[in-house]
């Protein structure tokens, strides 16, 4: 009996445990990014190095308007590139660029100098708001404060791990470029507006792993984040 109780305790232990990290806030980084930007392998391979980090979604978006340079990014789209844009006037800038870092949609960078994401992580804190997760076929969002107008609920796949891209046209012609987690859809489930909710999750195809963002609108803070 004694080695029974013994047993529950620990499983008990180990069940807490595990729902302590699935419950870990995460930071978000969201790199933009294009396979026709000579500026941007730097900053891809820092993406890399934080991608594994405890408590990090790191996602890379490529964008499209540098594709007039001769390459088409092969996952480029439109919606990543309307991303982008939505973030620079209330991070203060004029318009979009690429290499940039994109932290809790609050903080950026260039994001290409050593150490610069993994210094940004570290200066940005974790997401304030409402409780995320993901499982059973749905999104469940906890009860909390949410900004006027309510906050977008974002559905994100993408790829997990890193793939390799040659390049055979435009500014980084006969290079191979890595990439790390790169968002090959992104779509908005719906809002919240501080209520407890629940949403029903699509079943994720071809492999595509999935994250939720819940964000203030118009290209605002992103106040939490789930990923399977």
């Amino acid at each position: 009996m004694t080695g029974l109780k013994t047993g529950l305790l620990v499983g008990a232990m180990l069940a807490a445990t595990i729902g302590a990290a699935a419950a870990q806030p995460l930071t978000v980084v969201e790199l933009f990014t294009s396979q026709g930007c000579s500026s941007c392998p730097p900053a891809n391979a820092n993406l890399i190095k934080v991608k594994d980090q405890p408590g990090v979604l790191a996602l890379s978006f490529n964008v499209t308007y540098w594709d007039y340079l001769g390459w088409r990014d092969t996952f480029g789209r439109k919606e990543f590139t309307d991303r982008q844009v939505t973030y620079e006037p209330p991070l203060g800038r004029d318009g979009p660029f690429t290499p940039q870092v994109v932290v809790n949609g609050s903080h950026d960078a260039v994001g290409a100098a050593p150490g610069e994401i993994q210094g940004l992580i570290a200066n940005s804190g974790h997401p304030q708001g409402p409780e995320l997760s993901l499982g059973q076929g749905k999104v469940s969002i906890g009860a909390g404060k949410a900004p006027g107008g309510g906050a977008d609920i974002w559905l994100v796949r993408y790829n997990k791990g890193v793939v390799e891209v040659p390049v055979a046209r435009g500014e980084n012609t006969g290079r191979t470029l890595p990439h790390a987690n790169v968002v090959h859809a992104l779509t908005r489930l719906g809002s919240w507006n501080g209520e407890a909710t629940t949403l029903p999750l699509p079943a994720a195809s071809g492999g595509l792993s999935t994250a939720v963002l819940v964000q203030a609108p118009r290209g605002g803070p992103i106040l939490a984040a789930a990923a399977n």
